[in-house]
């Protein structure tokens, strides 16, 4: 049975998945959708995402989609390490603009929930990392966002020297959180 750990903000799950192993390898179940439900999670994941970074200090986001195509991630990484970032960028939320990271790695074999309201990035910590994401929307290239990774509202303290990160074009044009409609709004 994985372990579900709250991170401080609404939602944000790390998440401990078993691991059994034998001189054979390994096997884990990184997703079971009664599992999560018996832990209060309930998504439809409708498409999986993998990404791969050759270089120490790759920096993909701060990332989200608008409404209607809003999605919740379930990420992890399966080689090497990152360290990950969800910050909450639903309007008058608590919690407006405060973010939350923890490392990734295929040795520590953790994942991260990021909900729906959340902008998500990550950097990586060594070179050659794996990155895998379950989402539950589709992609969206009309609703897809960017926030600057290194907005000074948000403050994100990554443990990187980051003039020295290696950016998209779209990442390193992205605006400021004051600057980008979101389209989230906190429920409470």
């Amino acid at each position: 049975m994985p372990e579900f750990r709250p991170l401080g903000l609404d939602g944000v799950i790390e998440i401990l998945p078993e691991k059994f192993g034998d001189a054979r390898g390994f096997f884990s179940e990184t997703y079971n959708s009664k599992t999560f439900a018996d832990a209060g999670i309930e998504l439809d994941f409708v498409q999986d995402n993998h990404s791969f970074s050759a270089e120490k200090g790759v920096l993909r986001g701060m990332h989200f989609q608008m409404p209607p195509f809003a999605q919740d991630k379930l990420v992890r990484v399966t080689r090497g390490s990152v360290f990950d970032v969800a910050v909450d960028i639903r309007k008058g939320s608590p919690t407006y603009a405060q973010w939350v990271g923890v490392e990734l790695s295929a040795e520590k074999w953790n994942q991260l929930l990021v909900p729906k309201g959340f902008a998500h990035g990550f950097v990586t910590l060594e070179p050659d990392t794996e990155f895998l994401y379950k989402v539950t929307n589709f992609y969206s290239r009309e609703c897809d966002r960017s926030i600057r990774f290194d907005d000074p509202e948000i403050g994100i303290d990554w443990p990187f020297d980051v003039s020295q990160v290696v950016l998209s074009d779209k990442d390193h044009a992205a605006g400021l959180l004051s600057e980008t409609e979101t389209g989230f709004i906190y429920e409470g």
